[in-house]
């Protein structure tokens, strides 16, 4: 999968992560939107459209499964990031794949692909 050109929405609170990813994506091809917390990822998705997604699961101590509820009636394929492994997420979100940071461009390009593909 390529990710030339697509519009990703990135909510992370680390900012090192976050700049790193960012980062990887550019040079991917892709067209990052990072996002520092759920109310800014809010603002972006009322602001523009994404084709895709990464969300940290847990932003400031908030979770971003509004995001997702978000992305899911748009039909935005999305990915969720955790730092602690494996997270067990709401039923609803069973068959979302999961990368455990940290990651690498490989990782995300994989997820996003299952992800796109659902």
């Amino acid at each position: 999968m390529s990710l030339a050109g697509l519009k990703i929405l990135v909510v992370e609170d680390e900012p090192i992560i976050a700049m790193a990813l960012e980062e990887q994506l550019e040079d991917a091809g892709a067209q990052p939107e990072v996002a520092g917390s759920i109310q800014r990822a809010h603002e972006l998705l009322d602001a523009r459209s994404f084709d895709a997604a990464i969300l940290d699961i847990n932003v400031h101590g908030e979770k971003s499964y509004s995001v997702a509820q978000i992305l899911a009636r748009r039909s935005v394929p999305f990915v969720f990031a955790s730092g602690y492994g494996d997270t067990l997420n709401p039923a609803e979100y069973a068959n979302v794949p999961t990368l455990t940071k940290p990651y690498d461009i490989a990782a995300v390009v994989n997820a996003l692909a299952t992800a796109r593909a659902e």
